[in-house]
């Protein structure tokens, strides 16, 4: 079963049982783990094959998030051009309410962006203008860190009906996912090349004595020139 099919044959009775997205976490980093080679740069990873890919993987997810990092940083439009299928529907993890009102997901073909922000954000005149350029502010509790909680965010997003959610990164937004047990599914692109720049996952909070999260029934293809490594992600308490 390839990725495509196992979302599709498992995402409608995950949402129905838990009212929350099934939420798969996919990103392209090098040999050495690096999605990029300076905090805040683009760098990019993925061949035609896999990027071909990723955007078919989009067309099946009802929405797709980013960070406000790789907002500011590559701009990214969200779509699924590539491979002709359905938009899903882009969200913002924005805590502070940064995203550019110049930003390309305002020129998205299909819909407007989703900021997620904390309640207390304070530059209440740029949500205005991000709500006047057409964005929906997600209103949420603050974490202990002082970001958006996440829990919460996916409890909204079941509630809107969004029944999958695809998280593409950046790092902090992946490492915060993976350390609160949220994806579902991980699928990794790999790139035969070696950076040496910032890594995708950083700490996830885990003593020596503890088990890592690891792929259950991993499979792996050769895309192009890059391998594409995916599975159910198993948990060290389950």
């Amino acid at each position: 079963m390839m990725p495509i099919e196992y979302l599709q044959a498992h995402a409608g009775s995950h949402y129905e049982h838990t009212g929350q997205p099934f939420v798969t976490l996919t990103y392209a980093q090098s040999l050495d783990g690096s999605i990029s080679f300076h905090p805040g740069t683009q760098l990019v990873l993925s061949g035609s094959e896999t990027k071909m890919f990723t955007h078919q993987l989009r067309a099946n997810h009802d929405a797709i998030l980013v960070g406000i990092g790789t907002v500011l940083a590559d701009d990214p439009k969200l779509t699924s051009r590539l491979a002709g299928g359905l938009n899903p529907q882009p969200i913002v993890l924005d805590s502070n309410a940064r995203t550019p009102i110049n930003a390309q997901l305002f020129r998205h073909p299909t819909h407007k962006p989703w900021i997620a922000a904390v309640t207390t954000s304070d530059d209440e005149s740029h949500c205005d203008a991000l709500k006047k350029a057409g964005a929906d502010i997600l209103r949420l509790p603050a974490s202990n860190t002082g970001q958006v909680s996440l829990p919460d965010l996916l409890t909204m997003l079941g509630e809107k009906g969004i029944g999958s959610l695809m998280v593409e990164g950046g790092s902090q937004v992946i490492t915060s996912f993976l350390k609160l047990h949220l994806p579902n599914l991980l699928i990794l692109t790999v790139a035969p090349i070696l950076v040496g720049g910032v890594h995708g996952v950083h700490s996830l909070g885990l003593r020596e004595d503890q088990s890592f999260p690891a792929l259950k029934d991993y499979i792996w293809e050769q895309m192009g020139n890059d391998l594409v490594i995916w599975g159910e992600l198993r948990w060290g308490d389950s």
